[in-house]
């Protein structure tokens, strides 16, 4: 025996779908090229401020070498060596990828030490740099968008031809 409730739910399951559908259409506005731009941008800040704390002007401060010294002890690297390298990448790498030039080589070079930091110094913050790598590796699979200089002077192109 049907009831008139059994009647009611295809009815209100074809509904929720086509309401589903719709929704997850509205995605598919969401413009590539600012995605891509949000995720080289975001991340790029994140290290940015970071460098900008171990810097004095054009000095590496003595807090620098003391942290790598003490708390971030790499192994392997020496502390001084890793406090200057880091310094220097945690400058020119945001600069690049915010730029959107040589992107992918930046997302990857700020990856790394992502990866670094994770696994060597800081290993409970894994939700954070779990997102920073997110957007790090979105850049690096799929490009910096037409919204950068490596599209404007074709040297990625890769990942353009999509669905903008």
């Amino acid at each position: 025996m049907t009831t008139a409730a059994d009647t009611a739910r295809p009815g209100i399951a074809m509904r929720a779908t086509a309401l589903i559908r719709r929704i997850n259409a509205m995605g598919g506005h969401i413009p590539r090229d600012g995605v891509m731009l949000a995720a080289r941008v975001f991340p790029a800040v994140v290290f940015w401020q970071s460098a900008r704390t171990k810097v004095d002007g054009f000095t590496i401060k003595d807090s620098t070498f003391f942290l790598f010294e003490n708390v971030y002890a790499l192994p392997v690297i020496p502390s001084a060596w890793a406090a200057v390298v880091a310094t220097l990448a945690e400058h020119a790498l945001p600069v690049l990828l915010v730029l959107g030039l040589l992107s992918r080589m930046s997302a990857l070079g700020l990856l790394v030490m992502t990866a670094v930091i994770q696994f060597l110094v800081f290993p409970g913050a894994w939700v954070t740099h779990g997102l920073w790598a997110v957007a790090l590796l979105v850049v690096l699979g799929q490009g910096p968008g037409r919204l950068s200089l490596d599209h404007l002077l074709g040297l990625d192109r890769c990942g353009t031809q999509e669905k903008h």
